[in-house]
């Protein structure tokens, strides 16, 4: 683990925050009365890593696993980027102005109930009035909203491991390493840095683009080998993974790291030669309100996969079995 001149000079803010969050986490833990449960199981999918692990994939997987076991799941976000100080319900056809890029694109890939709120327990409780035949919810985030009640929780992180170890701003935790939790799930090679060994290996795959104009247009990533010049695009939490995913496929172009959730207000291809303009879903969902990028024939979406061992979602259903489902 590195731990530069910065890390060290940080370590006394560090140790504070992880004092308060200490407390704040124990000032649940030690008084239940203040917990809300709701009537159907909470699965609580987050991370303690700052930055993008892979959640939005690993909860659409989630979704469809449990379908597959017989469940009826909905989900609930904070919506980050939009208004979420009211609780909406999402559909295909919202606005991620609105809602929430990534709860957005869990709608159109998971075709589930789905509702965002900055309030959880408001938010389940609002899934559940909308949708009765719903019996377990997939909380996308909210690791650290101790208020609402969860029977299970699941910890991502990515080949970057627990950086160095460090909580923030020393390092990128929110929490502890070995903050408790139920299963612990790596994006990306085994073993990661200072995770524990008998974590569930996720992969995500990509074998396809679909043009963003016309999505029926659809072709092998393979096809654009020798391609040039390719532009890759990702404003998403860990822009390196988009990169990484089209490099490994076999191609070689330029790279454009956005901002986290940005918000393509202004056409950030305007200017570019490219001939073949490849983007993320979550970006996708975004460009697709704008007249231009939403027309522009060079701008093609590359969907992923996320692929887990069938062990993973065995070991989920056998602990929900435990539980009572409505």
């Amino acid at each position: 683990m590195r731990r530069g001149l910065f890390a060290y000079a940080m370590l006394p803010l560090s140790c504070l925050f992880g004092r308060i969050a200490a407390a704040r986490r124990r000032a649940y833990l030690d008084h239940p009365e203040k917990i809300q449960r709701v009537p159907v199981p909470v699965i609580v999918v987050g991370n303690i890593f700052v930055g993008g692990t892979g959640k939005t994939p690993l909860t659409i997987w989630l979704v469809q696993a449990l379908r597959d076991a017989g469940f009826h799941p909905g989900v609930i976000s904070r919506g980050y980027g939009a208004d979420n100080s009211v609780v909406k319900s999402v559909t295909v056809l919202s606005s991620p102005l609105d809602v929430g890029d990534e709860p957005l694109l869990i709608a159109q890939r998971a075709q589930c109930p789905l509702v965002v709120g900055r309030d959880r327990v408001a938010a389940a409780t609002a899934l559940l009035e909308a949708h009765p035949e719903v019996n377990v919810i997939v909380s996308d985030d909210g690791l650290q909203h101790y208020r609402l009640a969860r029977d299970i929780e699941i910890v991502l992180f990515d080949n970057r491991g627990v950086g160095n170890g460090w909580l923030l701003p020393a390092g990128p935790l929110r929490e502890t390493a070995s903050r408790q939790r139920d299963f612990t799930v790596v994006n990306g090679s085994l073993p990661a840095p200072g995770v524990s060994p008998d974590a569930f290996q996720m992969q995500l795959c990509a074998d396809s683009a679909e043009q963003l104009r016309d999505p029926a247009q659809r072709s092998p990533l393979s096809s654009f080998n020798g391609v040039a010049p390719i532009l890759a695009a990702a404003g998403i939490g860990n822009p390196a993974r988009f990169f990484t995913t089209l490099r490994d496929a076999g191609l070689q172009f330029e790279r454009l790291a956005l901002p986290d959730h940005h918000d393509f207000a202004e056409n950030p291809f305007a200017d570019s030669a490219a001939e073949i303009i490849l983007i993320t879903e979550k970006d996708a969902v975004k460009c697709r309100q704008h007249e231009t990028l939403k027309n522009d024939p060079r701008i093609w979406v590359v969907p992923v996969t996320a692929q887990i061992d069938r062990a993973f979602a065995e070991r989920i259903v056998e602990k929900l079995r435990g539980h009572s489902i409505a």
